[in-house]
């Protein structure tokens, strides 16, 4: 299945002013200069700059350093829609997350199941990847991550470890150890991805 919505370049701009603003204001709220907070997250005080004005936008793994130094959690730097009372949500008004293709993952978008909001415990995405496609990491943090393709071939790469996997194959593993997917086929892949504690 192709997925239920398309973000468009405007849409995805948008989501970065956003992202860039909440990030100035955390830093700013915890008193932290860019210089301070460009030596917790290992970029260049110049880098850092172009992502809080909205001139470049951060990686994967670049969002999940930031969050962590700066005490935060990557879907609060990202508009969401809570659904009907936070509790239903709606095939086509999903909220999608497209990074950056030059350093995000290229061809990789992610369906939100269930938007971010606080207290919850779980984290739901749908990670739809285009052929070719292929995250940015590996990455590393706290919790535990299940998964379900729902087509496609896809790699999951595993501290280091390659597994091929195929429509209904699932896995499980603590997200401290580095991980990574691409697709392994010639056409679109999905999963139906969860994970505790909300990092994302």
């Amino acid at each position: 299945m192709e997925p239920v919505i398309r973000s468009t370049r405007s849409d995805d701009a948008a989501k970065f002013v956003g992202v860039s603003l909440r990030l100035r204001l955390a830093r700013t709220m915890r008193g932290m200069t860019l210089k301070a907070l460009a030596s917790a997250v290992g970029c260049s005080e110049s880098m850092l700059s172009k992502i809080e004005t909205g001139k470049t936008s951060p990686s994967l793994p670049m969002l999940h350093r930031l969050a962590e130094a700066l005490g935060t959690n990557i879907g609060w730097m990202f508009e969401e829609n809570h659904g009907e009372d936070g509790i239903v949500f709606r095939s086509g008004d999903r909220p999608i997350i497209a990074l950056d293709p030059l350093r995000r993952g290229e061809g990789i978008s992610l369906e939100r199941v269930i938007p971010y909001a606080p207290g919850h415990l779980l984290q739901c995405n749908i990670h739809h990847i285009a052929a070719g496609g292929e995250s940015a990491g590996p990455i590393q943090h706290a919790g535990e991550e299940v998964g379900y393709v729902l087509q496609g071939r896809v790699d999951l790469i595993l501290d280091g470890r390659v597994f091929s996997l195929g429509p209904g194959d699932s896995f499980v593993f603590a997200s401290n150890l580095p991980h990574a997917y691409r697709n392994a086929g010639d056409g679109p892949a999905s999963i139906f991805w969860v994970n505790t504690p909300p990092t994302f």
